[in-house]
């Protein structure tokens, strides 16, 4: 390995290191208190070190719910391939959607928070290209479900693409919608159980009867 191979790889791994260290503290703090001082202690690196690969906190969050979104499409397109019907397929895709709330609520709200009409126009074309790609991935792959749902007979004859729009927009709005309501209960997490039942209705509602 050459000294410039060496150079990006060390850059890399830095890059990784800061993002993780973003994680611990936004995870632990909160978006709005935590701060990069912060940040840049918790990966060990000089505050002047952390912004030569991020602007600013904002833009970290950012890359962190790109890194969610990407894993959320990974997973969702690893059940497109698996041999079971497509029935069975839809009740996959909610188990991989309550997996993703599991591994980070705050990150995965922010997600949706991006993908709403006014905010993606204040980011950069590298960060909207990546949402764009990640979210072609994981909506096409639903479409191709449903797709193959509808050409066994199984699911009713409406445009796939609509459908998977309800399964996606249900999903946003379940999280979002159920998890604002534990600010008026933070002891109660209702989540998971409304994500269940939304898609035993969708589910219910996409077979033929």
């Amino acid at each position: 390995m050459g000294i410039y191979e060496r150079k990006q790889r060390e850059k890399e791994q830095r890059k990784i290191g800061i993002i993780n260290a973003a994680r611990k503290v936004f995870s632990n703090k909160g978006f709005n208190t935590a701060t990069i001082e912060e940040i840049a202690m918790e990966a060990e690196l000089s505050p002047g070190t952390l912004y030569l690969y991020f602007k600013g906190k904002e833009e970290l969050h950012t890359s962190l719910s790109i890194e969610i979104l990407k894993h959320l499409a990974d997973e969702i397109q690893k059940v497109v391939g698996q041999d079971i019907s497509a029935e069975e397929k839809i009740k996959r895709f909610c188990d991989v959607f309550i997996d993703m709330y599991e591994y980070d609520s705050n990150i995965l709200i922010n997600l949706f928070h991006l993908q709403s009409g006014e905010t993606l126009k204040n980011l950069s074309d590298e960060f909207l290209q990546q949402i764009k790609t990640h979210s072609t991935m994981a909506h096409g792959a639903m479409v191709d479900v449903i797709k193959e749902g509808i050409d066994q007979g199984i699911f009713i004859e409406e445009h796939p693409v609509v459908l998977a729009d309800i399964l996606w927009s249900s999903y946003a709005g379940v999280v979002l919608w159920v998890d604002s309501k534990r600010v008026l209960n933070s002891q109660k997490d209702f989540v998971k159980s409304t994500l269940k039942t939304a898609f035993k209705i969708i589910l219910k509602g996409l077979k033929k009867k």
